[in-house]
């Protein structure tokens, strides 16, 4: 069902990610950055929404027309949200529930 949503859109996009030694981590497949701080990094990506968990978290890349983000800091967890909890709202709504 990604896969066709990503063929729909016009963009065909293969969704990775790479990590080294805990400290960088390079995604592909990234549409939009939906929040960052040190601490955690919220990502839509063409395999749904992904939520990272760190510390000294940054934003080393960030190329949205290419879909690549290269993340720097101790990375501690990823997670995907459900297809449930991706159609529940954007960030804003989900804020203000």
């Amino acid at each position: 069902m990604i896969e066709q949503k990503a063929i729909e859109s016009g963009r065909i996009r293969a969704h990775s990610i790479h990590i080294d030694e805990r400290q960088l981590m390079s995604i592909s497949g990234v549409k939009d950055v939906d929040s960052f701080n040190e601490q955690e990094v919220q990502l839509l990506t063409e395999a749904g929404e992904l939520r990272i968990e760190g510390a000294e978290l940054h934003l080393t890349k960030l190329d949205l027309d290419a879909g690549q983000v290269i993340l720097e800091g101790e990375i501690f967890a990823l997670e995907y949200a459900s297809e449930q909890q991706a159609s529940s709202g954007s960030l804003l709504s989900r804020l203000f529930r």
